[in-house]
């Protein structure tokens, strides 16, 4: 009997490159496929899991009328409260999405169009994912709606090494669970090490 995950990739899913970034948030602004550019790039900032990512309402991310430049929630999963930093170029086009679909303080962002007061199911997120990865000529059994989660920490951790702000970034209560989610192995560590003089 075939276990169910044969042939399939199991475990973490890659992070993007930085290349791989710019090739999507490109094609998406060619495309003027406005609603994909937010999800993207707000999934890139906040590196929330998708649970919390689809759950975000206007009140969130924004104050009389303006998104803001750094938003808390609390993550579904620990009930931790978690921040993200909003860059300038999300905030353009999530002010533009916001307008031209006139949302107001208590609807989701990314609003289900089949339901009222609903947000878009996993489903359709991480269809749109398998798109952008097919797009780049990626594996899509690689890459996945985490991938998005990983992207900016994975980023981070290469040019700085630091993991306590990964730690806290991501939300994640031990700091055994960031290195694990990063795949830290020892050739990173001996390399700091080698790199620090004493």
């Amino acid at each position: 009997m075939d276990s169910w995950n044969k042939g399939k990739r199991v475990g973490q899913k890659k992070a993007f490159k930085l290349e791989d970034i710019w090739r999507i948030r490109i094609r998406l602004e060619i495309e003027k496929k406005l609603e994909q550019l937010v999800l993207f790039n707000l999934a890139i900032d906040s590196k929330l899991r998708s649970c919390d990512l689809l759950n975000l309402k206007v009140r969130d991310i924004s104050s009389s009328g303006l998104i803001q430049t750094r938003a808390v929630i609390e993550q579904k999963k620990t009930r931790s409260e978690v921040q993200f930093e909003i860059t300038p170029r999300t905030v353009q086009c999530l002010t533009h999405w916001i307008h031209d679909n006139k949302l107001v303080s208590a609807d989701f962002i990314f609003f289900s169009r089949r339901k009222r007061n609903t947000h878009v199911s996993y489903h359709y997120y991480a269809n749109i994912v398998k798109q952008w990865v097919s797009e780049l000529g990626l594996d899509i059994t690689q890459y996945g709606t985490h991938s998005l989660r990983r992207t900016k920490a994975t980023l981070i951790y290469a040019k700085t090494k630091n993991l306590r702000a990964i730690q806290l970034l991501l939300g994640h209560s031990k700091l055994q669970s960031t290195i694990e989610y990063l795949g830290v192995e020892i050739e990173d560590a001996l390399s700091i090490s080698e790199a620090t003089e004493t």
